[in-house]
């Protein structure tokens, strides 16, 4: 029996991003083709679904409160794997294509986000953490989503364009594309993006994680050179 699920071709408009200083955030397109193996007659109304995502990190998350007239710290929650940057762009509302059980399957949403929490804290108390974690993330610019980003032309190209803005982590980020129709996730691809340092910038990250220890003394001496160069041009006056 020959296969009825269609194809997804993805393809990204730049696989490479280089940040350098002045960096202000980068307009990247996805773009691709959803093939229908049993020929252009046959082609399904299909709803797209891209999901960008920066590489995880952990992160500790802390409340601060009102304590006898002084903002204190109340608690905190930690994080194993967060997201550094996640956005979602579809062709429709995702409520309106799937249920929220095939978009939690899929992270098809902010809500939707699988933090992998740590530690022992009640689950009410983590839902409340990772909504304000979201939160804080989507005033940044970081975690965000579009519900009309995909356009389909002929029901077989699509394109989405997601903006990364300039406080962008560095590191691999990944695009995940997926063909949907009735309710279900019929096909997905994946196109791989690198976000870079270049320049000085990029170069002083480098150093710093391959020659870790050469780094480290490097900059110890430098710390003692300025300080002795400060207390000379000080001892002066």
């Amino acid at each position: 029996m020959g296969q009825t699920e269609p194809i997804l071709v993805p393809e990204v408009s730049q696989s490479r991003i280089e940040v350098r200083q002045g960096f202000t955030g980068a307009d990247l397109l996805l773009y691709g083709a959803v093939i229908d193996p049993r020929g252009p007659g046959n082609t399904r109304d299909y709803d797209i679904a891209v999901v960008l995502k920066g590489p995880a990190e952990p992160i500790r998350l802390r409340e601060k409160d009102r304590i006898a007239g002084i903002w204190m710290n109340a608690g905190a929650s930690d994080f194993r794997s967060a997201p550094s940057f996640f956005a979602v762009a579809s062709s429709s509302p995702i409520s309106d294509i799937v249920d929220r059980r095939t978009a939690a399957i899929y992270e098809l949403g902010t809500e939707f986000i699988q933090l992998s929490p740590s530690g022992q804290i009640e689950p009410q108390e983590q839902a409340r953490y990772a909504r304000g974690l979201v939160e804080m993330r989507e005033r940044l610019g970081l975690y965000k989503q579009n519900p009309a980003g995909v356009r389909i032309s002929e029901g077989v190209l699509y394109q989405a364009r997601i903006a990364l803005p300039s406080n962008v982590t560095t590191g691999q980020y990944t695009a995940e594309t997926f063909a949907i129709a009735d309710g279900r996730v019929l096909a997905s691809a994946t196109a791989d993006i690198e976000v870079v340092k270049v320049g000085l910038e990029g170069s002083v990250v480098f150093a710093s994680q391959e020659w870790s220890l050469f780094y480290g003394l490097g900059a110890i001496a430098l710390s003692l050179g300025m300080g002795w160069i400060a207390g000379q041009a000080f001892s002066k006056l």
